[in-house]
């Protein structure tokens, strides 16, 4: 009975660290999202060059992940809201965040990004996963204003062209 009892206690110290392994991939898409992937220092570069960012513009990273770009985008001059879903990845923006002490000029919410109203931002900056774009070409189209730039990393929308594209970053003017 005793051994019956440690194999399941063993059996769910196993499933509870599988199930916490993969919900950080799981989490995202459920509600129609990518999985965090790291953002290279040269993109970061390449996608903050090509914003041409004027202090004091507002930009929305959408899917912030650990707030690398947004750390980038408010070191050269932007006001930055972020938007991320995983919580885990919001606390660990958090403590970047605190410790590039941007804490005035950053702004990041554990939110879904389909729910947020982005007509208020000068630009966007998006490395989502290519299932996304058709949909988020959509809510761009809806939601911002004539002039905003969005910067994408490596994935293209369905039907805008870029202006620029260098070394898979894609500028894009919404017209």
């Amino acid at each position: 009975m005793e051994i019956l009892f440690f194999l399941i206690f063993i059996f769910g110290i196993i499933a509870l660290f599988i199930f916490v392994k993969i919900w950080g991939y799981l989490y995202p898409f459920l509600f129609w999202g990518g999985i965090n992937v790291a953002t290279t220092k040269e993109k970061i570069e390449k996608m903050v060059q090509l914003l041409e960012i004027k202090p004091g513009q507002t930009i929305v990273d959408l899917g912030a992940g650990e707030g690398k770009l947004m750390i980038a985008l408010a070191n050269a001059g932007a006001v930055v809201y972020g938007y991320e879903i995983n919580p885990f990845l919001v606390a660990k923006a958090k403590k970047n965040i605190k410790k590039a002490g941007l804490e005035g000029k950053i702004f990041i919410f554990c939110k879904n990004l389909w729910n947020q109203n982005l007509k208020k931002f000068d630009a966007v900056a998006i490395y989502p996963m290519g299932h996304m774009m058709k949909k988020l070409e959509k809510k761009f189209e809806k939601e911002l204003k004539p002039g905003t730039k969005v910067v994408s990393n490596y994935f293209t929308f369905p039907n805008w062209r870029p202006i620029i594209v260098e070394s898979n970053v894609y500028l894009y003017i919404k017209k």
